[in-house]
């Protein structure tokens, strides 16, 4: 098995941040919202929080309780979208039950949604012409470009069980050549998946995924993030079970997360740039 370190291409998108960010004339700004007293939440916050202060971008965290009102936060949101001094904003994700998600990403300035969320963002990913990729998305990508495997004509399955991450990704995983395959995780497909030259799975189900389900030297993206029996962090992919086999995967923690947060703050100097 070869694992495919996150941390390590991480790394290098900062130094690439900090470069373009000292050839900015200010500062570049980062708005987070932070609902509720959820500690994967919180956790998250903190360490985009550190890797900002990394690479240069100041980050303003706006907290707010489970209790607030979607108005309350459509407010905060549009006060940023108003402040020359914010280059872009990101709500912490999941909001607290009983909150209009929705119409509170809605409510950021497409221009400045730098988790790419936004429907008009999510328009023109679709429509081919991208102007802020979600970070998760670009991540996926990057991981499967760093291995040895050839795309093109290739066959890639998605298992999913939300359509809002699975689709923007299947048209991205289009665009590089793949066949794309998307299935859920109670209703997997075994010849496809047998087939698969990449999976990608994000199911938030600790191990479910394991080699003697899918070609034994696929590359293998974890998009999930669980705790296993013992309390342990976990993906959704039984890694463990690829050891002995010539596949390329992704780590959990150590792969998807750390390009996300990396590619996070790519975006918000890529805005701070057409602002500049």
């Amino acid at each position: 098995m070869h694992l495919i370190h996150g941390e390590t291409l991480a790394k290098q998108i900062r130094a690439e941040v900090a470069l373009r960010v000292a050839k900015l004339s200010r500062i570049p700004r980062l708005a987070v919202l932070l609902v509720g007293d959820d500690a994967a939440s919180h956790l998250y916050v903190s360490l985009k929080q550190k890797r900002a202060e990394e690479v240069g971008i100041d980050m303003e965290i706006a907290k707010a309780s489970a209790a607030v009102k979607t108005e309350e936060l459509i407010s905060q949101i549009q006060a940023w979208n108003t402040r020359e001094d914010v280059d872009g904003i990101l709500v912490q994700l999941p909001l607290p039950e009983g909150l209009d998600e929705d119409a509170v990403i809605a409510a950021i300035d497409p221009k400045k949604d730098v988790d790419g969320f936004h429907p008009e963002n999510t328009k023109t990913l679709f429509a081919g012409e991208p102007t802020l990729i979600p970070p998760v998305h670009e991540g996926v990508l990057r991981l499967i470009a760093s291995t040895p495997l050839t795309l093109a004509g290739k066959t890639a399955a998605v298992i999913v069980n939300s359509a809002v991450f699975g689709d923007p990704l299947v048209r991205l995983l289009k665009s590089t050549g793949l066949f794309v395959h998307t299935m859920k995780a109670d209703e997997l497909e075994a010849q496809t998946l047998r087939r698969a030259d990449v999976v990608v799975i994000a199911v938030g189900r600790a191990k479910f995924l394991h080699a003697g389900i899918t070609k034994k030297d696929a590359v293998i993206i974890d998009v999930g993030t669980n705790r296993d029996e013992d309390d342990v962090l976990c993906g959704d992919v039984d890694i463990a079970t690829y050891e002995p086999y010539d596949a390329w995967v992704t780590p959990v923690p150590g792969g998807v997360g750390p390009m996300t947060i990396a590619l996070l703050l790519l975006n918000v100097v890529r805005v701070a740039e057409t602002r500049d």
